[in-house]
């Protein structure tokens, strides 16, 4: 009898470490595919595999049937437009449903606008809608300090950050709240709401990326929709991303993707005429006038390219 225990002891131990393997390989193959499709952005990706660590221990000690109580999971993501917010979210999610913290991996994206209502009694049936959606997944809620608007007396976001609160510590356990937005204003939306900050465990910050890591990013777009820049091209697109950085309501990955639609289209209108005739190279290929055709390096600031990458949304460090 004691033998047949022991059998179906080992087995059971077996089959756990089994399991937590697959579950380490699942987590190990999401890692390597943020540092595949992420340019830069070093303190994030470690901060990710810490949390990935502390979750795979956390299943293990569980299986051991050690001590363990789950961790807290809300975050808050801080960092400028455009560096990589939205798209780690979405490898959280992955690596929260691989690992059997959620039930799908699932970014149910959210503003002010789809919580706050604009009269009384408005407020809590849209904020419910959204959490109901969110549940048993991941809730991103971008510019999350217009939530609270304390100047405005009647504003109902208040009421929405109360649900919000009791809501991140009654299902914890069916769902993940990631607060985003620019680093200073979180801050304050922090300091003014003590209970929120207290249910956040995990902040982390993403930098600016420099303009090598922009060049980066921007090869990696290019080389994912089957372009190529010629070599008077790197260099006009390098200057245009000087240029570009310093100018109004730049926005990082954001903007390097507008910017390479931008000059998709100036090849198209070039290459337009003689669409019969065109070979595979000509078709991949972005000449130097497909850049500098931008207002970037005019004084009009009228153009395009200066007013949409606050709207665009796009995969890669573009969020």
């Amino acid at each position: 009898m004691s033998a047949a225990v022991d059998e179906q002891e080992e087995q059971e131990q077996a089959a756990s470490a089994e399991t937590a393997d697959a579950a380490a390989d699942a987590i190990d193959s999401v890692l390597a595919q943020l540092d595949e499709e992420l340019v830069a952005l070093e303190p994030v990706k470690t901060r990710i595999r810490e949390i990935a660590a502390l979750l795979v221990i956390d299943r293990l000690r569980r299986e051991a049937d050690l001590t363990s109580s789950r961790p807290s999971l809300h975050m808050s993501f801080t960092g400028n437009p455009g560096t990589g917010k939205t798209t780690v979210a979405l490898k959280m999610a992955e690596i929260l449903h691989r690992l059997g913290y959620i039930d799908k991996p699932k970014v149910v994206s959210v503003t002010r606008d789809d919580l706050v209502g604009q009269y009384v009694g408005h407020t809590a049936p849209k904020t419910r809608e959204v959490l109901k959606r969110a549940t048993g997944g991941v809730l991103f809620i971008d510019e999350a300090y217009y939530l609270y608007r304390p100047e405005n007396e009647r504003d109902y976001g208040q009421e929405a950050i109360e649900i919000l609160l009791q809501v991140m510590e009654s299902e914890r356990e069916n769902l993940v709240v990631v607060l985003a937005g620019y680093r200073d204003r979180m801050e304050i939306f922090f300091r003014s709401n003590p209970g929120m900050g207290s249910r956040v465990a995990h902040h982390i910050h993403f930098p600016d990326f420099d303009v090598d890591e922009l060049m980066a990013i921007g090869a990696v777009m290019l080389e994912q929709q089957t372009y190529k820049l010629t070599d008077d091209a790197e260099a006009a697109f390098r200057e245009y991303v000087e240029r570009r950085v310093q100018r109004p309501r730049f926005a990082h990955g954001r903007s390097i993707r507008n910017a390479i639609d931008r000059a998709r289209m100036r090849q198209a209108s070039r290459l337009y005429e003689r669409r019969d005739e065109l070979d595979r190279d000509e078709l991949m290929t972005i000449e130097a006038d497909d850049i500098r055709a931008s207002s970037v390096f005019s004084d009009d600031d009228d153009d395009g390219d200066l007013g949409s990458d606050d709207k665009a949304v796009a995969p890669g460090n573009e969020s």
